[in-house]
């Protein structure tokens, strides 16, 4: 098998490291908001994966335009960006574990743009990875659909979880998300350099 294609196991890996950071903001609007019911969590999580799927498609757009100038230091690219993405998920989740804030959750409600700019900030890892598919060859498109439903239905157990368990859970999925994302940069690293 050719190093530089991400096998379905992998890839469904990838798509659960993305989505963490979706499913930690989900846990939080679940514990915040007043108003978050079913109707809401549907269009969060439907928002959180339309996102998480249209961003890597873009950024795959955007790395093949220069991937045959840096074929020969692809992995080095993935390495990098997913170790970054990574590492820093991981130093989030330490920071909002060792510097709680005193969040004041009676009262708010769930608004559309609220919903949006949550959205986009969850998924910009996801144009990040995206530039990583182009070096290293993946169905893009299929790559795209995964994503989008596994944020979903992350997103969904999320959004109940927060309503139940709260900030317990938050930190913890970031974390896994990082160290997912940094494991999958070493595998695709060391089978281009040794396979």
């Amino acid at each position: 098998m050719d190093a530089n294609v991400m096998d379905a196991a992998t890839l469904i890996m990838l798509a659960v490291g993305l989505a963490m950071d979706a499913f930690a903001v989900s846990i939080t609007d679940g514990l915040c908001y007043e108003n978050f019911h079913r109707k809401e969590a549907l269009m969060t999580s439907g928002a959180f994966g339309l996102f998480q799927g249209l961003m890597p498609l873009i950024g795959y757009f955007c790395g093949r335009m220069f991937s045959d100038a840096i074929a020969s230091i692809d992995h080095w690219i993935a390495l990098i960006l997913l170790g970054v993405i990574g590492l820093n998920m991981i130093k989030e989740a330490w920071q909002e574990s060792h510097e709680p804030e005193c969040v004041e959750c009676s009262g708010k409600t769930l608004t559309l743009p609220t919903i949006l700019m949550q959205a986009v900030a969850t998924s910009i890892d996801a144009l990040a990875v995206g530039i990583s598919f182009a070096v290293i060859h993946v169905n893009i498109f299929t790559a795209c659909l995964l994503i989008c439903g596994i944020t979903f239905g992350l997103s969904l157990i999320g959004a109940a979880a927060g309503k139940r368990f709260g900030s317990m859970v938050k930190e913890k999925a970031r974390v896994l998300g990082g160290v997912i994302l940094i494991l999958i940069g070493l595998r695709i690293f060391v089978e281009h350099m040794f396979f």
